[in-house]
């Protein structure tokens, strides 16, 4: 879908805007999320939510914490105070983009 490719461009401040609303998650709570979020029209795949994640943390935007679950290892990823301020700055770059593009979808020439 051309959406997928849309929001895995914005992955990361969607990423930091999820863990913002919802504290701790790990992957496949994210990979929900955005699918349950978009009503099912958006997918996030592992190959692309780990990579995002993983940057996100060497940025030092996330802290992490390690559970046993169901006799399993689960990663939980959650903000910390650098990733909450770029998660702002983030949230309100995508949402001037989105303002822009909107502008741009409706903008017509003047003739004169």
């Amino acid at each position: 879908m051309e959406t997928d490719r849309i929001i895995k461009g914005s992955l990361s401040a969607v990423v930091l805007q999820l863990l913002q609303l919802n504290g701790r998650m790990y992957g496949y709570e994210i990979t929900r999320a955005v699918q349950d979020g978009s009503k099912g029209k958006t997918r996030v795949t592992e190959a692309a939510l780990y990579p995002t994640l993983h940057k996100l943390e060497t940025a030092g935007l996330l802290d992490t914490e390690t559970e046993m679950v169901d006799g399993r290892l689960r990663k939980y990823y959650k903000l910390n105070r650098k990733g909450k301020k770029e998660s702002a700055l983030q949230l309100e770059a995508l949402q001037d983009a989105i303002s822009s593009l909107q502008k741009i979808l409706k903008y017509r020439l003047k003739h004169g």
